[in-house]
């Protein structure tokens, strides 16, 4: 494989941003700016294609959201959703009541892919500790049954293909764990969301994991982690919440893994791709997102995206 050049254009790479790059973590909390002022700017910053964040923040209307997001040139890649499919058939029906509604709005809004979000086993607000952080065989079995189920339903009802996401404080995280996940599950119902920063903080590479499991590949999400701060919270047993609040998340080029050899690898799979901002940012001044993804916006295009 030859590398691409840094003014070559990465054509198979469509770059958007998300409202957690503005610090948006939930659907409604007096810290977060309004969904409105958060439209206007990821405009601003230059992105064409965005995110539905937590459900609930962005209209759930679809009429209301398609004029909305139309009126500032703006399109969206994907929904989020967040499960806890290793308890079982237990909690299938109250996920697949969160996940329909979700799935619904996607569809309306001609996207073509949702983003399942593990479970957290311990509170990305206060750190309390929910459940053991790893897993056993039977959670295991159940965690790739259902997630298959998921996809197989999701595509079955609303066409959309579903992209896991790797997560701190979750039980998809680390190298082993995603691999795990992965060899468990069928190729032809299961993609993930590459999370370049969660998979950082976790000790993955993502560039290696692009080149081993290509195929898999189905969504990028951009971050990147501050490693001195990182070293910190690894060292301490910081939650994930309290890191990002610490900055663990940070701007890029400032931070691992460099994005322009991900992007590459990315291109290499020959496939049409999303990459999405993610830069976590709860809580933030917010005056602090904009400049911040204008000049996200500008590296970007300076790396051929």
């Amino acid at each position: 494989m030859t590398s691409l050049s840094p003014s070559s254009s990465l054509s198979r790479i469509r770059i958007g941003s998300a409202p957690d790059s503005w610090g948006v973590w939930f659907p409604d909390d007096p810290r977060q700016v309004p969904w409105q002022r958060f439209l206007d700017e990821v405009a601003d910053s230059g992105y064409e294609w965005i995110e539905l964040g937590p459900y609930g923040y962005l209209p759930s209307d679809p009429a209301v959201l398609a004029e909305e997001t139309a009126r500032r040139g703006l399109k969206v890649s994907a929904g989020t959703v967040f499960t806890g499919l290793h308890h079982g058939e237990s909690v299938w029906d109250k996920t697949w009541a969160h996940v329909s509604d979700i799935a619904a709005l996607t569809q309306a809004m001609g996207a073509r892919h949702l983003v399942v979000i593990p479970s957290f086993w311990r509170d990305d607000k206060t750190g309390e500790v929910l459940e053991p952080d790893t897993l056993t065989a039977e959670q295991w079995r159940n965690l790739t049954s259902l997630t298959e189920r998921l996809g197989r339903e999701v595509r079955e009802r609303y066409g959309l293909t579903i992209v896991v996401h790797p997560h701190a404080d979750t039980h998809i995280d680390s190298e082993e764990n995603v691999s795990r996940f992965l060899d468990g599950t069928d190729s032809d119902l299961v993609s993930l969301c590459l999370d370049t920063g969660h998979y950082a903080y976790c000790g993955g590479d993502s560039v290696r994991l692009i080149e081993t499991y290509g195929e898999r590949i189905g969504y990028l999400h951009l971050k990147q982690v501050n490693p001195g701060i990182l070293a910190d919270v690894r060292a301490e047993g910081t939650p994930f919440g309290p890191a990002v609040a610490r900055g663990v998340m940070c701007e890029p080029p400032r931070g691992v893994p460099e994005l322009r050899p991900v992007l590459e690898a990315a291109q290499r799979l020959g496939v049409d791709l999303f990459a999405i901002v993610e830069q976590d940012m709860y809580p933030c001044a917010p005056d602090a997102p904009l400049p911040i993804a204008r000049r996200t916006r500008a590296f970007l295009r300076s790396c051929g995206v």
